[in-house]
């Protein structure tokens, strides 16, 4: 048992070092250029362990766990990197995952889409524009009037309330 159990997790292993390693041939964002760079110490310097974790290694939160997804407050969420505003709470609604979910990005120019095909699943990262912050997936699974599903992280985001 101990020997499968090694042997599936190579495998794994195998899987998502391939997968990596292709997305870096024909990765498309190659040839963007971010308007905000700092080094690794420089992001440790103004994060939370957590953001670093979710933001700048590409990890993600745990279902539930978030400040923003029962928010339901009316204001803007930025990127926590380098608050660019990303999403409208008008955009907000329940999506029953337990991440705060958006059906349409502030401006189309706010967020990246980048093929993500780690942990064997085909899906579509969203990065923020100006940083390349790890934001979440967005899916084709939500509501009108566009049918998608922005599924972020709150802790790659800053809420900012409106002031009325």
């Amino acid at each position: 048992m101990k020997t499968i159990l090694v042997i599936l997790g190579f495998i794994c292993v195998l899987g998502l070092v391939i997968s990596r390693s292709q997305r870096k041939e024909d990765d498309p964002l190659k040839n963007h250029k971010f308007a905000v760079v700092k080094t690794e110490a420089e992001w440790r310097k103004i994060l939370t362990p957590e953001q670093y974790k979710v933001t700048r290694q590409r990890s993600t939160e745990l279902a539930c766990s978030g400040a923003y997804w029962k928010n339901h407050e009316k204001g803007i969420y930025k990127c926590v990197c380098c608050k660019l505003p990303l999403f409208d709470s008008k955009t907000k609604f329940e999506s029953g995952t337990g991440w705060p979910s958006f059906y349409k990005a502030i401006h189309k120019d706010a967020i990246l889409e980048v093929p993500d095909d780690s942990f064997g699943m085909s899906r579509t990262e969203i990065l923020c524009s100006r940083c390349g912050a790890h934001l979440g997936h967005v899916f084709d699974d939500g509501p009108r009037p566009t049918g998608l599903r922005y599924c972020l992280n709150s802790v790659a985001l800053d809420f900012e309330k409106d002031a009325k």
